[in-house]
């Protein structure tokens, strides 16, 4: 019997490689958790991409840094072959507390120059919550693993060999260069201290990050560096370029495990000490691997999917498992913050229940910028708790600092992209029946943010000034000019007039929508208007949005495939589309829907023929030789217009170029590509998970009852587990009969047994509960709508 199924567990093993290789036989009926795969975009990936040793929008994210320099090329890198250290945060415009284990003779003033080692993936184990390594200069083996708020190692000397940790509290690691750096003896067998994140051109104020390191074994001897200076036997260092080199007792019997928990707070040293307290009381390592890797699987679960290919799953769950981890908690255990949207930095406290728990996490988090296409859709639907605690701890910030963020870091605003980009995720959810937070505060947090006194206001990263939003010549004329005038601002990044123009008048609409719904009739006229104001930047000689000048008149000469002429991150052409709220609108201007059909269906054509992405990372997109393309699926101004032909009457077109979209640019599994580098704490990830269910939100889901269209589901079965706090259903399921890749078309649709000649659904027939099939066929159904 053994050797019945040792053979049969091979025979798997090596039909599961082949089928990773060959990329085209049927899924096996792994849990969602091991299909996961980590590296996926990893040769590409900047700070905060890479995940592994974390927690669901933990707190600690801790993985190896081979890339230190800069946001961007930094954090773990695929083709870069030595590791710098383990770091425990991999934050937006953060990190802190890097350790390294080395095993050297060397004195500390050359160790501290020269400790990186080589590493092999070879012998490299990456999982969600779980990281294994070689250190092959010092032949240590390496094990991470972590609770939200704590990191957990293993480390494996070699016997008979020094056992000592690095601890670096100075210096540069991401995005971040590290001021004064502190740490000190707690106990023989423990280290506390903190790092200092410096101010950032996105960050405006320094961070300090709190920590506090348990180790198993007991310290020998503490060596330090600050300030240039060496000073070997001390009991803690103060000071700039700082660190320390920890030494354990190392004899030819000696153990040569070392175990070590590293406690993290923004707060305080005192609570990082109690979040290991919290969650982290014990020494087995194996047990936090196990539940770590099944509450990973717990939340992946969410959402169930069968048949299509082995590759096929692996990827879905790649992009969900990036969807639950890049926007990261900030609060301890106790619920406490530290505040930074004042000139000074203020420790506050979470609103606690009746058992003294936390009402929910306070967050960072990258910019809201697109979320209505991605996160404001998937997070309520199969996360309605994280959607709440979201929008929850977007209000902190209001009531801490008078203003709803787009993008916080560390407590501190960043003014991050443009517009009030949180205004549809927090009307998105309110829609939805997401309503445990106060909406009067809301609404009039909104409102500000929607005026010369907010987000509005301000262009990325306009911390000191508020004109480079444009926001006086949008409540004067109706839109914004391009370029400004330069006595308005010369600080802010993405001045760009019609851009601008298009998002503040979609998110007008989403308030209006708020204000209807909470009776407030003279507000909904007026934003309602004010959504409108799109139509002042259509030209309809060119057919393009274009750049006006401050006297109304249009740019000269003009080129709609100009990268950033008037557009965040993106090309006149690009941003046409950007009118998700009313295409009725944008087709009567284009000449009637035929037209607008005609013109979107010649943009995918030729965004088809380099794949639709403007390269395969970021820093392409400004490339002349990839730039000049009608549709960018690699970076969030482009990735609602598939769906617009369903807002325009061609849901048959929807389907079929969703479906391409996801072969072509979210079906592949390699470190090289992925989310061609800008994947943006989860955004691509949620986007393409939808278009894989196919169920997708035009509107960010801010209409009462919001509605999704259907789109081009790739599997044969999707189970969504519904949230029993929220709505009334416990499942809905999506079935589809005689899927596969050349029936990218839905022929046929019933919901709970009954035919349906529409191509939507509304919220509430989701969240109700039941079972949707879709027949698919080689051929469209032009008689649904």
């Amino acid at each position: 019997m053994k050797h019945s199924v040792l053979l049969r567990f091979k025979v798997t093993t090596v039909l599961l490689a082949s089928c990773i290789f060959l990329m085209n036989c049927s899924a096996t009926a792994d849990e969602p958790v091991d299909l996961v795969y980590p590296h996926l975009d990893s040769v590409n990936s900047r700070w905060f991409f890479f995940d592994s040793a974390s927690r669901p929008f933990g707190l600690v994210n801790l993985s190896p840094d081979t890339g230190l320099g800069g946001a961007w090329g930094s954090g773990y890198r695929y083709n870069e072959t030595e590791v710098k250290g383990f770091s425990h945060v991999h934050a937006w415009q953060l990190s802190a507390v890097s350790m390294m284990p080395i095993s050297s003779e060397q004195d500390i003033a050359d160790i501290k120059q020269d400790y990186f080692s080589n590493f092999s993936h070879d012998t490299e184990v990456v999982k969600p919550g779980y990281h294994k390594l070689h250190l092959d200069r010092y032949n240590i083996d390496v094990e991470l693993t972590s609770t939200t708020r704590v990191g957990f190692h293993k480390y494996d000397y070699p016997k008979g060999q020094p056992q000592q940790i690095l601890i670096k509290l100075g210096g540069e690691m991401g995005p971040s260069k590290f001021g004064h750096g502190e740490a000190h003896l707690i106990s023989p067998t423990a280290i506390a201290g903190y790092v200092t994140n410096q101010a950032t051109h996105r960050r405006p104020r320094p961070s300090k990050v709190y920590f506090h390191a348990e180790f198993k074994q007991k310290i020998a001897n503490i060596g330090a560096w600050r300030n240039g200076k060496i000073e070997p036997n001390v009991t803690g260092t103060s000071g700039l370029d700082a660190g320390l080199l920890v030494s354990f007792v190392s004899k030819d019997d000696a153990v040569s495990e070392q175990l070590m928990k590293v406690g993290i707070s923004y707060v305080s040293e005192e609570n990082a000490y109690a979040n290991i307290a919290t969650e982290l009381p014990h020494w087995n390592f194996e047990k936090v691997v196990t539940a770590s890797k099944n509450d990973w699987n717990s939340w992946l679960s969410k959402i169930k999917v069968t048949g299509g290919t082995q590759q096929q799953q692996q990827r879905f769950y790649t992009d969900l498992w990036h969807a639950l981890q890049g926007r990261r908690i900030i609060s301890d255990a106790n619920g406490q913050y530290t505040d930074q949207t004042g000139t000074r930095a203020i420790v506050k406290q979470l609103p606690l229940d009746s058992h003294g728990v936390p009402l929910f996490n306070h967050h960072n988090s990258d910019s809201f910028w697109g979320a209505q296409w991605t996160i404001a859709t998937l997070w309520p639907l199969a996360y309605p708790k994280v959607a709440s605690d979201f929008t929850n701890s977007l209000l902190q910030y209001h009531q801490d600092g008078g203003m709803i963020p787009r993008g916080p870091s560390g407590g501190n605003y960043t003014y991050v992209m443009t517009g009030a980009s949180s205004t549809p995720f927090i009307v998105s959810n309110y829609m939805k029946g997401i309503r445990d937070f106060n909406v009067e505060l809301a609404y009039n947090a909104l409102k500000k943010n929607h005026s010369a006194d907010g987000m509005m206001s301000r262009a990325g990263y306009e911390h000191f000034t508020q004109t480079g939003g444009g926001m006086q010549h949008y409540l004067e004329k109706g839109y914004i000019p391009y370029p400004l005038s330069k006595t308005e601002s010369l600080y802010g990044n993405h001045r760009r007039g019609p851009g601008q123009t298009l998002e503040y008048a979609f998110q007008d609409h989403t308030l209006a929508n708020l204000a209807a719904s909470l009776g407030k009739k003279d507000d909904d006229t007026y934003y309602r208007n004010r959504s409108k104001n799109y139509r002042n930047v259509y030209d309809k000689k060119s057919g393009f949005m274009r750049p006006k000048n401050i006297d109304g008149t249009w740019q000269t000469p003009f080129d709609p495939y100009q990268y950033e002429n008037g557009f965040v991150e993106a090309n006149p052409a690009q941003g046409t589309w950007n009118v998700a709220h009313d295409i009725d609108g944008l087709a009567s201007l284009m000449g009637g829907k035929d037209i607008l059909i005609s013109r979107l269906e010649a943009a995918f054509k030729t965004a088809e023929k380099q794949g639709f992405t403007s390269g395969t990372a970021h820093a392409d997109e400004s490339l002349e030789e990839f730039r000049r393309t009608p549709i960018n699926y690699g970076n969030q101004p482009s990735i609602q217009t598939a769906f617009i032909f369903s807002a325009a009457g061609a849901p048959w077109k929807a389907q079929y170029w969703s479906r391409k979209v996801v072969d072509s640019v979210f079906s592949n599994l390699s470190p090289k590509s992925g989310y061609n580098g800008d994947e943006d704490q989860g955004l691509m990830g949620s986007l393409a998970v939808l278009m894989k269910i196919g169920l997708f939100q035009l509107t960010g889901g801010t209409e009462a009852d919001p509605i999704y269209l259907i789109g081009s589901p790739i599997f044969d079965s999707i189970s969504i587990t519904l949230d029993n706090q929220y709505y009334s259903g416990k499942t809905f399921t999506i079935k589809t009969l005689n899927n596969g890749p050349e029936t990218p078309y839905v022929k046929a649709i019933s919901l709970n047994g009954k035919s349906l000649d529409r191509t939507y659904l509304t919220h509430q027939e989701i969240v109700s509960g039941g079972e949707l099939v879709l027949e698919m066929s080689n051929q469209p159904n032009l008689n649904l709508h």
